[in-house]
């Protein structure tokens, strides 16, 4: 009974020492770990403020916008004021401020901005027919092994002609030159978005389609629900490249056969050796070109708001 006792009084020393559990006071305690995991993160989440979410920011953006812009306005100003003549010479080039003053003289009447409707009528013509034929073709292509097979390598054919060597087929084809200059633009943002739209089908996991498949969908919910969504990246990527390529296509028909246009103005312009409006034309283009490519992005993140927020942890 006394060795009983002891036992119960003492169980410690009935236990071999190969079992008996570590000190607890070798660990730290819970609450500190816990305390500086919480610093660690919000030591993260002040540095992910202060670079990553101010850079991101809209204002910011917007201020480094301007800055890009006001370097190359300072930079030509002191180009032309200054007559800088190191290999490329700038002793013709006009001033920022004779550009503004004839940019105010040509406003005076409506021939400009006529020019200027012209130049968005047929970019938006001939651009429109390009992306809903580019896009259509793009996924018929990349869906159909049979249809590839068909239509690619004539396509192939005409894919490497330029644009701008069309000019004199389409002047002859064509009825007027108006139909002539829609057509050229067309030709010029067709095949970019033809390519990446055939790429974007291309890329799409077979997960997918297999999954799909098991759930018996049908072609043409195919179509809407699983090809189209999963090739949209890559359809709005040859639609900004083929904006930026119907620009150069366009400006190149108006400057050969338009009478209206902003190329056909700027052409004009040298011409007469007005230098200041051919400056003004090619700030033109520019501005509407950059017009145009932002509206394709915004149309980009309405139509695929999941690709900004899979993107968003990127510095």
């Amino acid at each position: 009974m006394a060795m009983t006792d002891r036992a119960i009084e003492s169980p410690a020393e009935v236990i071999p020492s190969a079992h008996k559990k570590s000190a607890p006071a070798s660990r730290p305690p819970l609450q500190a770990i816990q305390g500086g995991m919480s610093d660690e993160s919000s030591m993260r989440a002040r540095q992910g403020w202060s670079w990553t979410t101010v850079l991101s920011s809209a204002w910011m953006q917007t201020l480094l916008g301007a800055v890009s812009i006001g370097s190359v306005l300072l930079f030509w100003h002191f180009a032309t004021e200054y007559r800088w003549d190191f290999y490329i010479r700038f002793s013709n080039i006009p001033t920022p401020g004779d550009v503004w003053h004839t940019m105010v003289e040509v406003n005076q009447s409506t021939k400009f901005m006529t020019n200027v409707w012209m130049s968005l009528r047929r970019i938006l013509e001939g651009f429109f027919i390009a992306a809903v034929l580019g896009v259509f073709l793009g996924i018929l292509v990349g869906r159909y092994r049979l249809f590839r097979s068909l239509t690619m390598p004539a396509m192939e054919v005409f894919r490497p002609i330029p644009a701008i060597a069309w000019v004199p087929m389409a002047i002859m084809i064509w009825p007027s030159n108006e139909g002539s200059i829609i057509f050229i633009t067309f030709i010029g943002a067709f095949f970019p978005i033809l390519l990446n739209t055939i790429h974007g089908v291309e890329e799409i996991d077979d997960v997918l389609f297999r999954a799909a498949a098991s759930l018996g969908t049908k072609e043409k919910d195919l179509m809407l629900y699983v090809i189209l969504p999963g090739a949209l990246q890559h359809i709005f990527t040859g639609l900004a490249v083929g904006m930026g390529v119907a620009w150069v296509s366009l400006i190149a028909a108006e400057m050969i056969s338009g009478q209206y246009g902003i190329g056909y103005f700027t052409w004009e312009a040298y011409s007469l050796i007005e230098y200041p409006k051919i400056a003004l034309g090619m700030l033109t283009i520019g501005v509407l070109g950059l017009l145009c490519s932002k509206v394709i992005q915004l149309c980009s993140k309405w139509s695929t708001p999941w690709i900004g927020a899979a993107a968003g942890g990127k510095k």
